[in-house]
């Protein structure tokens, strides 16, 4: 029986898996159900990590750019070959959608592969060297997607990596590095930890500590990459972080509104909105907002109709739950979504479309990571783009309009890392820089710059003998 079907999730310390005696509950968000136990890491798991990472890190650094080619493309290969495990793991930990869940992991297969072609672009230049940096990637709740994106470029890069997986979804973490160390990526190269909610800032700082982490990487909350880039700072760290968002989408007067909708509803609740780019606020120009009303609610009763979906945890439906509720109290309506249909102890809600929300409703500047969409009505073009960055996240947006000068002119005025012409705002690609400006982060994951974030820059000079 292999470590994935066993009662307990291991911990991967030097390519063994280990169980710890101190373990938590996994369940099932849908239903519920306790799923198995998994090990939680300790300060001395810790410990045994982080001088496994730095003694493979001398090693690794070594390999010629083309042997870590290969085996990253063999990695794709497995991922690629085990999908419907690994489909199994996501959608039973976290809830997801099958076709979510499928969209997901091809895009990671294609991630891998698109990181495993580029490798050899890697140069060294004299005088400039690039040296690898050895990396521990701090890893809260994300899908295959995020997570391999946390281990291929640094790897690629020439550093050793450990993973901090999530403890909701543990087996998809202990899945991934399994396919590492199936491909034949050497003892050490990644270790994988999982530990209990109350240990989080023990072994995290821990982790930070150690002399032989030399950056670290989170994608999560912008509440939790605030505290682990100030303990980072207290150390003299290097932090990448793509924190939250709170993405607008913008609908021009001019705009194809029935792909317009498709667009918003989808980029609004795929994987029930528990994406940083999800779209939270859309924009609509008020010449058109009777009409594109009409088709945003028929768009969003078509392809979600009144049937609940499933969040990661009963404390994202409750957060949501709230955010809705308060935004009601204080003047809000309901376009699409009813509130009593939330049902926290079976983690799912409805998808919600709110108006008129006022500027003291939370629902105004949080982010929700939810299902939750809100609609507002402007005038200008120059309203829609002070609504837009009417706010302290700066991930990604959108805008839809059939004029290029119009379009080029918002893109190039709203505050944030990207932003989408008639496409919704859930888009990432390796070719692409990704990251946010703002409090949703700062750094770069993606294009050369992905690359350039786990490497450091040496300049070597010479003297010329005197002759």
């Amino acid at each position: 029986m292999s470590s994935a079907t066993r009662q307990v999730i291991p911990l991967v310390i030097n390519n063994e898996d280990i169980q710890t005696s101190t373990t938590f509950p996994v369940t099932n968000p849908g239903t519920g159900e306790k799923l198995y136990e998994c090990s939680s890491a300790s300060l001395q798991d810790v410990d045994k990590a982080t001088t496994s990472a730095r003694l493979a890190y001398l090693k690794w650094k070594g390999w010629t750019a083309y042997d870590r080619q290969k085996l990253l493309f063999k990695a794709a290969d497995l991922l690629h070959s085990r999908k419907e495990e690994l489909l199994g793991y996501q959608m039973e930990e976290t809830g997801a959608a099958r076709s979510f869940a499928e969209m997901a992991l091809s895009g990671t297969v294609d991630f891998l592969r698109g990181v495993a072609g580029r490798v050899t672009t890697i140069e060294n230049v004299s005088p400039t060297v690039l040296d690898p940096a050895g990396a521990a990637l701090l890893r809260r709740n994300a899908p295959f997607h995020l997570a391999n994106r946390a281990i291929a470029l640094p790897l690629a890069a020439g550093n050793s990596v450990i993973l901090k997986g999530s403890e909701l979804s543990p087996k998809c973490f202990w899945a991934i590095t399994d396919i590492y160390r199936q491909a034949g990526l050497p003892a050490g190269c990644l270790n994988t930890l999982f530990h209990r909610r109350q240990d989080a800032s023990v072994v995290t700082e821990k982790l930070i500590a150690d002399p032989a982490v030399g950056k670290i990487t989170f994608t999560g909350s912008t509440h939790v990459g605030s505290l682990l880039a100030a303990t980072a700072a207290r150390y003299i760290k290097p932090v990448l972080l793509e924190l939250g968002g709170k993405a607008p989408v913008i609908i021009l007067d001019d705009a194809d509104l029935e792909d317009a909708a498709r667009n918003c509803v989808l980029g609004a609740f795929m994987n029930s909105g528990q994406i940083c780019m999800s779209s939270e606020r859309i924009i609509v120009q008020r010449s058109v907002i009777d009409r594109f009303r009409s088709v945003l609610k028929r768009t969003a009763a078509e392809m979600y109709g009144t049937d609940t979906i499933t969040l990661v945890a009963p404390e994202a439906v409750n957060r949501c739950h709230g955010l809705v509720s308060d935004a009601l109290a204080k003047g809000a309506t309901a376009l699409v979504g009813d509130v009593n249909s939330i049902q926290p102890a079976l983690s799912a809600m409805p998808v919600f479309i709110l108006e008129n929300i006022p500027e003291s409703a939370d629902l105004y500047a949080t982010e929700s990571f939810g299902p939750i969409a809100t609609l507002t009505v402007v005038d200008t073009d120059e309203d829609a783009i002070t609504l837009a960055n009417d706010t302290e996240y700066g991930l990604t947006g959108a805008v839809f309009t059939g004029n290029w000068a119009r379009w080029m002119n918002i893109a190039r005025s709203i505050e944030s890392g990207a932003v989408h012409i008639n496409s919704m705002t859930v888009h990432d690609e390796l070719t692409l820089p990704h990251g946010g400006w703002k409090k949703s982060g700062y750094g770069r994951f993606g294009g050369s710059d992905g690359f350039n974030e786990f490497l450091q820059t040496r300049t070597i000079t010479w003297k010329e003998s005197w002759r």
